[in-house]
């Protein structure tokens, strides 16, 4: 019986873990294109803020982003940002303009629906 359980329990675990594992990508085919990126939150379990953003990863590692700032009433902005993909995960500058970069791990990809998990932030994004 104590064997049977303790099966359980490592099973259990292994189910746990492959939730939240991530998906590795080999390169950028699988996110090439624009996506809406519809919310922002800082956990999968957490309140989703909307957003209004574009993200369009294009072949030649750029990723234009397209939003509106609400607040500065400056209107729609298009930003490019270099990005790359290595060791499975995308490499985004975290800054325009900087040489600093931040990684951005598919978390979930599933139909047209994908979930990046960034350093504070996981996106909720939609292909367009």
């Amino acid at each position: 019986m104590k064997t049977i359980t303790t099966l359980l329990s490592l099973c259990l675990a292994l189910v746990a873990a492959s939730a939240q594992a991530e998906i590795k990508l080999e390169d950028n085919s699988k996110i090439l294109g624009k996506w809406q990126v519809t919310h922002e939150s800082l956990a999968l379990d957490r309140e989703k803020k909307p957003l209004h953003v574009t993200w369009d990863f294009q072949k030649d590692g750029t990723l234009m982003t397209t939003g509106e700032d609400a607040r500065s009433g400056i209107g729609e902005m298009s930003i490019p940002i270099k990005y790359s993909v290595a060791d499975g995960v995308i490499k985004k500058q975290a800054t325009p303009g900087r040489e600093k970069y931040e990684d951005c791990a598919v978390v979930e990809m599933e139909g047209k629906s994908m979930v990046l998990k960034c350093k504070f932030l996981y996106f909720f994004m939609t292909r367009m």
